[in-house]
């Protein structure tokens, strides 16, 4: 097991709530669809002057008041967001301007799209493992309503803004990483992307303002995912050395309806068990994971002692999941 200790969660979310009604209002359909084709009753929307990068401070700032930290006692600031703010440079730069971190404290990015924030808690676990940081900050801030195409159902209606963070430091052997998988299946690739904006597409080789609108075959996605998590899933657990009767919770990528569902069929655990927040939250594409792992422990269904499972998939196509002794 990495030895790792979780201390504090932080969440922060825009300004504004949008609900299904009011899309179904702005977007000019019959009242009802919005809600029927994506499963969100709300999700939240920032407004133009809220940037990705100060809700992520937000968070920041919110998990170290719930840890009793200041910001002199971060080592370090990853930032795990699915899409970054600018191409360069790193957006947990901007996240530490804003929180106010003290100058010179390292930042960097970690990007594995929805599942950002569970790469660099294992990134971040072994770097304290080996006596490098004392203590470090992950922040995921993710703004969807910002590269979506709202005349698309399917991949805009499902999405919401948000911003989660998490404090680690090192554990003692009583806490950490029991077990960490992650696998990519690249006949996916193209499955969820946003083409524009790196050196294939850009404004000197013909890009189109709608290759910086996100894109994704959600029928595609299931029926890769649902063909390769099983047998994902039971490698993950047979190298946690205990099987899923001895998982206390499950914090799932809040992805769909569809996609929770599934998770629930094939863990079979109880469903007091899994984590959801999607009916209020949407996907929150990297910030999904961390902010279901704040309602957890907020509301007391994660606490010290506990084993507990993140799971989910992101473009790539790319799974992933870990095991947590909390």
């Amino acid at each position: 097991m990495i030895p790792v200790r979780l201390i504090a969660t932080g969440k922060a979310v825009p300004s504004r709530s949008v609900s299904s009604d009011s899309l179904d209002r702005k977007l000019g359909h019959p009242p009802g669809y919005t809600l029927r084709k994506s499963g969100v009753l709300s999700r939240f929307v920032a407004a133009p002057d809220e940037s990705q990068s100060q809700l992520g401070a937000a968070a920041l700032r919110d998990a170290l008041t719930n840890a009793s930290l200041k910001l002199a006692d971060i080592d370090l600031l990853i930032g795990a967001c699915g899409v970054p703010e600018q191409a360069l440079p790193n957006t947990a730069c901007f996240i530490a301007q804003h929180a106010g971190l003290p100058p010179g404290t390292p930042t960097f990015d970690i990007n594995a799209s929805c599942l950002s924030f569970m790469a660099a808690f294992r990134v971040a676990a072994s770097l304290l493992a080996d006596g490098g940081y004392r203590r470090i900050a992950i922040v995921a801030s993710d703004l969807a309503s910002r590269g979506v195409d709202w005349s698309e159902p399917e991949a805009s209606m499902i999405f919401g803004d948000g911003a989660a963070a998490v404090i680690l430091e090192r554990g003692d052997g009583a806490a950490g990483i029991r077990a960490y998988k992650m696998g990519t299946y690249p006949e996916g690739r193209r499955y969820c992307e946003i083409r524009g904006g790196g050196t294939e597409r850009n404004p000197r080789n013909g890009v189109e303002p709608a290759d910086y609108l996100f894109r994704m075959d959600g029928k595609a996605v299931f029926r890769l995912a649902v063909k390769v998590m099983p047998g994902f899933l039971e490698q993950l657990m047979a190298e946690s050395g205990a099987g899923l009767e001895r998982i206390d919770v499950v914090v799932p990528h809040q992805a769909s309806p569809l996609g929770l569902a599934h998770a629930a069929r094939i863990l079979d655990v109880p469903d007091a068990k899994i984590i959801k927040i999607f009916e209020h939250h949407g996907n929150q594409v990297a910030a999904s994971i961390p902010t279901a792992l704040h309602e957890a422990v907020m509301t007391g269904r994660a606490v010290v002692g506990q084993r507990l499972l993140m799971m989910g998939t992101a473009a790539g196509l790319t799974i992933g999941g870990m095991v947590v002794d909390l």
